[in-house]
């Protein structure tokens, strides 16, 4: 198995490769991305890359740029000392969300991740409605969810219980581990999870312990952590970018900074499964267009009343799906007249060159 394969580059990869930039191209990784250049790998050391001309020009958006995690076409010169990146290899899977306040684009996570820990702490973190956007971001593209409980040793066993079982109510098929950074319960076992040659993130708000738990795995403090304050209960963003580490037994992770505001965009099959017993009881209703609002016969409102449906869960669902549809529809409307603006100063820069 030569270094690639080490760091998850598999015969899907190789599939995926084209063949028209093999005889001028090599494969890496990206380790991290900083604004205008990466930190990119072939297995035996990292190099700082920038993107090729070409590359810019051609972007038309965030998806056409590397991002951590992501296999690229790159030249490497001075000794492997430095690189250009030229291209981006299709990828397995993408973790995405919408950026952070008003601005209605895509913001790029994480690509070709296998499994994603979704870290809830036990005492003021823990939030059903939060959980279940992450699971609706980490359904969307087929990625396996593993969720952690931190900071398991301030709260009672029979407390720590409550919360798996309200997890288990939600995600019945996800497996769901408390652990404690500080008395090491359960870091044992989730080491024993990870395993070579796949790659693995952490995804979690400020101040649960990502960072924390990224040190307790490695055996150092290689990176760097801040004190969660008491006063508003909130973490500090510590981790500011994404990095792919590689441990010592061939796995790899990568943390993310703390996210504070999760609005998806094109989830329709996330959200389609984090709430699939919605949708089952929807097949149910007496009428085809039923709205599951005030209808005679709908499934989903007597599930509700009944007290099998949890209303607030209901709520979280619809939310979801109209903010989905409003971004989708608002980036659609945008990239449209970014288009547009794009042709016009084209056209304008040809009548230019022709006087």
């Amino acid at each position: 198995m030569d270094k690639l394969d080490n760091m998850g580059y598999g015969d899907w990869f190789r599939d995926q490769f084209d063949v028209g930039k093999k005889a001028t191209h090599e494969v890496a990784r990206v380790v991290a991305v900083h604004k205008d250049r990466c930190v990119i790998t072939k297995g035996d050391g990292d190099v700082f890359a920038e993107y090729s001309g070409n590359l810019l020009y051609s972007s038309d958006s965030p998806f056409d740029l590397p991002t951590t995690g992501d296999w690229i076409y790159a030249d490497f010169y001075d000794n492997d000392s430095f690189a250009i990146i030229h291209g981006v290899l299709p990828r397995k899977t993408l973790l995405k969300r919408k950026t952070a306040g008003k601005l209605v684009e895509f913001q790029l996570i994480a690509a070709n991740i296998d499994v994603a820990f979704i870290m809830q702490s036990v005492d003021y973190n823990f939030n059903l409605r939060r959980l279940e956007r992450y699971l609706a971001m980490v359904h969307e593209n087929q990625i396996t969810p593993l969720i952690l409980l931190s900071k398991c040793d301030l709260v009672s066993p029979d407390e720590v219980e409550e919360i798996k079982k309200n997890i288990i109510s939600i995600a019945p098929h996800t497996s769901v581990l408390a652990f404690s950074n500080f008395t090491r319960e359960n870091i044992t076992a989730i080491k024993n999870s990870l395993l070579p040659g796949k790659t693995y993130c952490l995804l979690g708000s400020s101040g649960v312990g990502k960072t924390t738990l990224l040190n307790s795995i490695i055996g150092s403090e290689q990176f760097q952590t801040r004190a969660v304050s008491k006063k508003q209960s909130k973490g500090r963003h510590t981790t500011t970018s994404r990095e792919l580490v590689q441990l010592g037994n061939g796995a790899m992770l990568i943390d993310t900074p703390g996210m504070r505001e999760l609005g998806n965009m094109s989830i329709d099959t996330g959200i389609d499964e984090t709430f699939s017993e919605i949708l089952e009881l929807a097949e149910h209703c007496q009428y085809r267009d039923c709205s599951h609002t005030n209808e005679k016969g709908c499934a989903i409102l007597a599930a509700i009343n009944a007290g099998e449906l949890d209303e607030q869960r209901y709520k979280n669902y619809v939310k979801m799906r109209a903010e989905s549809a409003f971004y989708d529809m608002s980036y659609t409307e945008k990239r449209k007249k970014d288009k547009e603006f794009g042709k016009m100063v084209k056209s304008v820069m040809k009548s230019k060159k022709k006087r």
